[in-house]
């Protein structure tokens, strides 16, 4: 696990999930989020699931990750829809999942929902050999629904937890990540994501105990990074 004093530039660019999310992104948004992934060599391009083949195509023999965003930015379809709109992802080429959990169904205190349709995604990723990540949409739930739905991962072993869409009305925040972590201990990782948008905001979610970070703002997070490691040499 990194920490903000003591990374790389090339470890820092292997903790980004370069995103864009947009409704709006064409074939050209899309081509220059991969150039750009290609270019700084980030872990993975964050998209919506549609554009999946594209994304694809546009990173093929690279080792940079297409990554799906599934039910995206809400949550609230089915169990039985969430599962198909994976299988298709994968089909079309995704490395790895970001799936938005049942929201409602938290607030429902349903628990037993939450983990079958975990337990479902899951199971798909996990037979395809694709990387998943569980979109907990902090800004919505108090600590103890956390932590709730933290002990469901700890059992049903994702890859990832992952804080925020990003579209919510709050994002990552250091304690959301570190609670998260304590919790699901060390054979998951932790992604912080929604609002990071500094090179500060991006090394306080590290030394939190986050090991990627989802942005649309890589490029400035670098830049900020570059600035301050010229400035201690």
């Amino acid at each position: 696990m990194y920490t903000g004093e003591t990374i790389t530039r090339e470890e820092l660019c292997r903790t980004f999930d370069h995103s864009n999310l947009k409704a709006y992104a064409d074939e050209a948004a899309f081509r220059k989020l991969c150039d750009e992934a290609k270019e700084n060599h980030c872990a993975m391009v964050a998209i919506n699931s549609g554009p999946t083949a594209l994304c694809h195509k546009l990173l093929e023999g690279t080792d940079i990750h297409v990554g799906a965003a599934i039910s995206f930015p809400l949550g609230q379809t089915t169990i039985e829809e969430k599962v198909h709109e994976t299988q298709e992802a994968i089909k079309n080429g995704a490395d790895e999942i970001d799936y938005v959990l049942n929201v409602g169904e938290v607030k429902n205190g349903n628990y037993n929902y939450i983990r079958k349709e975990m337990e479902a995604i899951v199971g798909v990723c996990r037979s395809a050999g694709v990387i998943s990540k569980v979109i907990f949409e902090i800004c919505y739930l108090t600590e103890e629904e956390i932590i709730q739905i933290a002990k469901i991962a700890k059992e049903v072993k994702p890859d990832f937890v992952k804080t925020s869409t990003g579209f919510g009305p709050g994002g990552a925040t250091v304690e959301a990540v570190k609670l998260m972590k304590q919790t699901v201990g060390d054979e998951i990782k932790v992604k912080a994501a929604g609002g990071i948008r500094s090179w500060a905001d991006c090394k306080m979610m590290l030394d939190a105990g986050a090991e990627r970070i989802g942005t649309s703002s890589t490029l400035k997070i670098l830049e900020e990074f570059d600035a301050e490691r010229k400035k201690e040499n």
